[in-house]
């Protein structure tokens, strides 16, 4: 039996202004007025109503943070997504008759749909149909800053729409040719391909220079030898504003999703003396989309390399738990979940006690804070230094009385725990990194050194 529903490959859409062939990033949505959108969510075998609510709750803020207004929502329960429409052929009937009762100009899926469905979609909806993934990709868009950034977004942007790339109109079925960028008979679709595929390669060619910048940047804050601490959690969690409290770092903080794209690493220093840095990064969500996981490679690098993660978490957000689950399977999915985490559940003022003990009885070894009023900063930084501290080994070390220079060089690299005098000179027990070690090798005493441990 034919599927009534076209094959997309290389057929018309009303889509256009793909700013993106000219090297330009442009958002998805329109924010010279405020589009009306409807949302719309499925619910699978294994979620709850509450969890589909949710996602739609933070689908409309994510729509509300692109510049678009939320007016209606649909919820269907399915066992499984239609391979032509996500929804069903009817069901999509339904949505193009509520979004012409409340004049919807979009229509936004909670879940990612495929430039086929995509396509079939916009045919029976009679207006625009977008996903969460073009919806945050319009949102990185619009924050992203600097060079790297907007590099990253344009490359996330692009692979997006290359396979959803078909024809404006009657223009992509005519044949053309052009001297030295097209063969005779070629159609301006395969030319827009072509020119998305050249860009596509000088991004990622920018991108790896990027990349190997970065990389000889970490190389130099490693024979620096301080510790590295890399600021992690959910979008709008309060990264920035501790960093600013902790540091003055003057990081951009605002009250909406991803107001941050750029990782910004300041030194702190730590009360027992030692200094580590710090680096705040780009917000997590659930159902991030893999191509900016991708694209953002050389800014998540800082994560997957730090010595421990700060996580921060909304404490008096409607499901922590949800955005924990979701932050660990970004950080899995970049190399990160083996890295040491320490927990923080931020906004403690904005959250009743007894639901902040809940949280903290529930994750050993995490603390409550308040960015905004400073609460527990003292604690955090306490908890930082103990285990930058507890991630280093303890050796012990036997130094003659003629090389005092050693002794000091001990008490400048390291924590000393125990220091006893002792004929043949100073027994000393201390913390100290594999660098230090290899500088110090000849004096460490082996034998002591596995007793202790």
């Amino acid at each position: 039996m034919t599927n009534s529903f076209d094959d997309p490959t290389d057929e018309a859409t009303h889509r256009g202004g793909f700013g993106e062939f000219a090297g330009e990033t442009t958002g998805l949505i329109d924010r010279s007025f405020r589009e009306q959108i409807v949302l719309v969510g499925v619910q699978f075998p294994g979620a709850s109503d509450d969890q589909v609510d949710a996602n739609l709750n933070e689908l409309a803020q994510l729509v509300d943070t692109a510049g678009a207004d939320p007016v209606d929502r649909v919820i269907q329960k399915r066992e499984a997504p239609d391979p032509a429409t996500y929804v069903g052929k009817g069901k999509a009937t339904e949505i193009q008759e509520t979004s012409d009762g409340v004049d919807a100009d979009t229509v936004v899926f909670d879940d990612e749909l495929s430039p086929a469905q995509q396509f079939n979609l916009e045919k029976i909806l009679k207006r625009t149909a977008l996903d969460r993934t073009a919806v945050i990709l319009d949102i990185f868009a619009q924050n992203a800053t600097t060079l790297e950034g907007k590099a990253q977004v344009e490359l996330a942007q692009l692979k997006y729409h290359l396979p959803r790339l078909r024809g404006r109109g009657n223009q992509l079925s005519q044949q053309g040719g052009g001297i030295g960028t097209r063969g005779p008979g070629e159609t301006q679709l395969e030319v827009d391909r072509r020119r998305i595929q050249r860009r596509l390669a000088k991004l990622e060619k920018d991108l790896s220079g990027l990349r190997r910048t970065r990389k000889n940047q970490r190389k130099s804050r490693r024979r620096s030898r301080f510790h590295t601490v890399a600021i992690v959690g959910y979008t709008n969690a309060g990264k920035s504003t501790l960093l600013n409290r902790l540091t003055g770092a003057g990081v951009l903080v605002e009250d909406r999703l991803f107001a941050t794209l750029d990782a910004t690493t300041r030194r702190l220093q730590l009360p027992g003396g030692e200094t580590v840095l710090m680096t705040d990064t780009v917000g997590f969500i659930q159902k991030l989309p893999t191509g900016l996981v991708e694209a953002f490679k050389s800014t998540l690098e800082e994560v997957a390399e730090a010595d421990l993660l700060l996580h921060v978490v909304d404490g008096a957000g409607p499901d922590p738990e949800g955005q924990m689950t979701a932050v660990r399977s970004v950080l899995r999915e970049i190399g990160a979940g083996d890295v040491p985490e320490l927990i923080a559940f931020n906004k403690s003022d904005q959250v009743k006690d007894e639901g902040l003990q809940h949280l903290l009885h529930r994750h050993e070894g995490s603390l409550g804070l308040s960015a905004r009023t400073g609460e527990g900063l003292e604690q955090l930084l306490s908890s930082i230094g103990d285990r930058l501290r507890s991630l280093t080994e303890v050796v012990d070390l036997l130094i003659p009385w003629s090389r005092g220079d050693v002794i000091a060089a001990v008490h400048r690299e390291g924590e000393v725990l125990l220091e006893q005098h002792e004929e043949d000179g100073a027994r000393i027990q201390a913390r100290l990194d594999e660098i230090s070690q290899d500088l110090l090798a000849e004096f460490i005493d082996v034998t002591s050194s596995e007793e202790t441990r």
